[in-house]
Parts: structure tokens; C-alpha cells; sequence
């Protein structure tokens, strides 16, 4: 008797989680680990009254861009989602993605696509928060990121995303977190690479003993790493080694710049496309000599310093306090304190007299996080003619908060969105990250 579970379909194309989609009886069916133009055999495991998901149990006419995923834990590792899609096709599915959410969630046309960037397809991952496991069953401790889909801890012994020497890492601090006083009360350590140090910084629920932080020189003299640790929330966070507080750092070298910065600090996870993303950022804002910018959600400076060594002016506007002091601790390291300044303020929450209180304005850069910069964007199409500035360049990491914004700015505010790309920030996974150019 035919299993009702087992189908065979046609994938169509793949949603934003890197899984095919198809129909089968007037319902949607995403299907894990099937590609477009793939026929598949596929067991449905979960079913909803307007959709499906099923796991691809074998692939019955396989994609060209189809390709054997490297990693061996692929498939189970939730870390990546895309290992079996060619690299080039990735980027062509995020751009696609991009325009069908200004399209069809914003109602917005670009005038121009960009090219995409993209840079190594591994060992680009310098951000990482790696959980950790006590498991008796599997022989003690694990360190990893999570099953694909499960909040168990996937049993990795190498990770091809990491930095190769992050990747040696794993199995030692398996060893290591097993001989801590409470290898139960570890829950998670963040990985934070910079320049010139690599940080290991460990969350722990119970207090350490002398012991625990001696095995933790020790191994930090082994592996030339630093240890930090966070007994309780992120502002509990500092250094094993007290030297160690200000040496994690990354160079922007085009600008001359190194931005400094804490491992509970917001960074890009990819250096290189970060290099390349405030080159295109500040090409596309075509800045100039005597121009006043504004860096609206500027974090740690990322753009602004960067964008302080060619313009007149910056003025950098951030929620958290922690990252403007940092942001001007680099201005004046670095000599651009004249030509910068910096202030802390909620930006889902400005008006139109708050941005009229910054003064003149040639040039906007906004770098939101998820939720977007929805009520900048509706100060922007209010302003008159005349206040606006001659540019704004959206750096997004959620095609759909930018859709809605360009939606905000084009439809409402009679802006134009002169140019729009993708940006392949985490290769083999389904973010997408983009960049924006509006004119009024």
C-alpha cells in the first residue's frame, strides 16, 4: 500500500529558509534540502491546514547547480542551510528575494540593480555564539551550534564557516569546559576574532574557582586565545587577563581606521564584506569634502569614522550609550574627534522637529537592525522639498523592513529608490543583506 507521507514533487522555487517550495492538492509544500527545478521524493513530517513540510528523501532529477555540501555535518549542524546550492546560485536567490519583497511588500521599483558582493564562501564567520552541552550519552561535553530545527546541541568536531583556527578549537574546549567545577553550568561561549586576538568569552552560572580559572590560562597560553567572562548579563563582561580590555579591534586599512570594540559589542560577523560593504556605502553617498553627514543606528562608528575622513562632518546618532562611548573613544584615537560627534537617542521613536534639531544634512547612511528604521523613514517623507537631504544610502539586514520603508519613502514621500543589491554577508545561509540608494 502506497505510504500518503511519501510524494513526489516538483520544486518550484526556494523560500528564505533555503527550502524548495512546491504544490501538491492546493497546498503549499516546503520541502528541506530540495532546490528549484528538482523532482524529489519527499516524506511530509508536519502538516497544516494551509501548508506542508517535508524532508527530501531523494533527489529524482537533480538540479545543475546543485553541489555535495563540504561540511560533513550539513543536514544536521543548523548552522548553515544552503551548503547544497552552488554559491553564485545563492546570491542569485537572496538578490531574487530582495525584489520580490520591494515588489510585492513595499510596491517599490529600483531604478538600477547593483552587483552583488560577495566575498570567501568559508572561514568568514568571525562572530560566532557557540552553545554547550553536558550530554552523559554522547560522552560528555559538546560544543557547537544547534540542531537544524531542535534546541539540542549538535555533536560537530569541525566547522568550515569558522576560521580555521576557531574550528581547531571545538573538540579542546570540550576537554576543557569538561574539567571546569560545573561543566553543566557552562551554557554558551561567543567567539569574537579580531585583528590581532582571538576572544573566548564564556558564560558561566556559577561562580569559578581558582582551579577553573587556572585551566583557563592555561589553556589561553596554548591556544593564543583571551578569555573573557560574563557571570551574569552582558555588562557583567570583562577579561580574564585585565591588559586584555581594549586589544580586541578590527582595521578598515582604506580609511586608516581600526574600530575597537567588546565581544558583547554588535559587529559584522564577515570582515571582508564589511570592508567592501563601507566602501560601496560611502561610494554610493558619493561623499564630499564639505558635506555633513548623518549616520543614523552607527553603533560602534562602523561608517561613521570611515565616513569622518572624507567629509566635514558627521554626526552619528545610536541607541545603545556603551556603543557611542566607544564610537567616540575611536574618533578621538584616531584624531577625527573635530570632525565627529556622536549622541544616544531611540530611533524608532524620532519626529520630524528632532531631525530639523540636527541642522543641515547633505547625506543620510542608515544601518538599522531587523526592525528597520520605520520612523526615520517617516520623517524623511515628511520633510519639504527643500530639507530634504540630496541622498540617503539603507544598509538592511531584512529585505522585508526595507520593503516597507522604501515604501514609506517612495509611495508616501514621492522618493525615488535610485539603486538596490544584495550583499552576501553569511554565505550558505538564508540572510539576506542589502544596500539602498534613495534621492529625493
Amino acid at each position: 500500500m502506497p505510504d500518503p507521507n511519501l510524494l513526489e514533487l516538483d520544486i518550484e522555487s526556494l523560500d528564505l529558509e533555503g527550502r524548495g517550495v512546491a504544490h501538491h492538492e492546493g497546498k503549499v509544500v516546503f520541502v528541506e534540502g530540495a532546490l528549484t527545478g528538482e523532482r524529489v521524493l519527499a516524506r511530509i513530517v508536519r502538516s497544516k491546514s494551509s501548508y506542508d513540510k517535508a524532508r527530501c528523501e531523494r533527489v529524482l532529477v537533480p538540479s545543475s547547480q546543485r553541489v555535495a555540501p563540504p561540511c560533513p555535518h550539513f543536514g544536521v549542524c543548523g548552522g548553515c542551510a544552503m551548503q547544497h546550492l552552488e554559491p553564485t546560485a545563492q546570491l542569485a536567490v537572496k538578490q531574487r528575494a530582495l525584489e520580490d519583497a520591494l515588489q510585492h511588500l513595499g510596491n517599490v521599483q529600483p531604478g538600477q540593480i547593483l552587483a552583488p558582493l560577495q566575498g570567501p564562501s568559508f572561514a568568514y564567520r568571525y562572530r560566532a555564539r557557540l552553545s554547550v552541552r553536558l550530554v552523559h550519552k554522547k560522552g560528555g561535553v559538546l560544543v557547537g551550534f544547534r540542531e537544524r530545527h531542535s534546541s539540542y546541541v549538535a555533536d560537530i568536531r569541525e566547522c568550515l564557516v569558522l576560521p580555521p583556527q576557531v574550528s581547531a578549537l571545538l573538540l579542546p574546549l570540550r576537554e576543557l569546559i569538561g574539567r571546569l567545577s560545573h561543566p553543566a553550568r557552562i551554557p554558551q561561549i561567543e567567539v569574537a576574532v579580531g585583528d590581532r586576538i582571538t576572544v573566548l568569552l564564556l558564560r558561566h552560572l556559577e561562580p569559578l574557582t581558582g582551579q577553573d580559572t587556572d585551566l583557563l590560562h592555561e589553556f589561553a597560553a596554548v591556544h593564543g586565545v583571551c578569555w573573557w567572562l560574563q557571570p551574569k548579563g552582558p555588562d557583567t563582561a570583562h577579561p580574564l587577563n585585565p591588559d586584555d580590555l581594549d586589544a580586541l579591534a578590527y582595521a578598515l586599512p582604506q580609511y586608516g581606521v581600526r574600530m575597537h570594540y567588546r565581544p558583547t559589542d554588535f559587529t559584522q560577523v564577515n570582515p571582508f564584506i564589511n570592508r567592501a560593504l563601507v566602501a560601496r556605502a560611502l561610494a554610493l553617498l558619493d561623499v564630499q569634502p564639505d558635506d555633513r553627514v548623518a549616520d543614523l543606528f552607527c553603533g560602534l562608528g562602523n561608517f561613521s569614522l570611515p565616513l569622518a575622513t572624507l567629509a566635514r562632518e558627521v554626526v552619528g546618532v545610536e541607541g545603545s550609550e556603551a556603543l557611542v562611548q566607544r564610537a567616540r573613544a575611536d574618533a578621538a584615537r584616531q584624531g577625527l574627534a573635530e570632525r565627529s560627534s556622536f549622541a544616544c537617542l531611540n530611533l524608532f521613536e524620532v519626529d520630524e522637529a528632532w531631525f530639523k534639531g540636527l541642522g543641515a544634512i547633505d547625506k543620510i547612511l542608515i544601518d538599522p537592525p531587523r526592525e528597520g528604521a520605520m520612523a526615520v523613514a517617516q520623517v524623511l517623507s515628511s520633510l519639504r522639498p527643500a530639507e530634504r537631504p540630496r541622498r540617503v544610502v539603507y544598509v538592511s539586514c531584512n529585505p522585508a523592513t526595507l520593503a516597507r520603508d522604501a515604501g514609506i519613502l517612495c509611495n508616501r514621500g514621492g522618493w525615488t529608490l535610485r539603486a538596490v543589491g544584495a550583499v552576501n554577508m553569511f554565505p550558505h545561509t538564508a540572510h539576506v543583506e542589502s544596500i539602498a540608494v534613495f534621492e529625493p
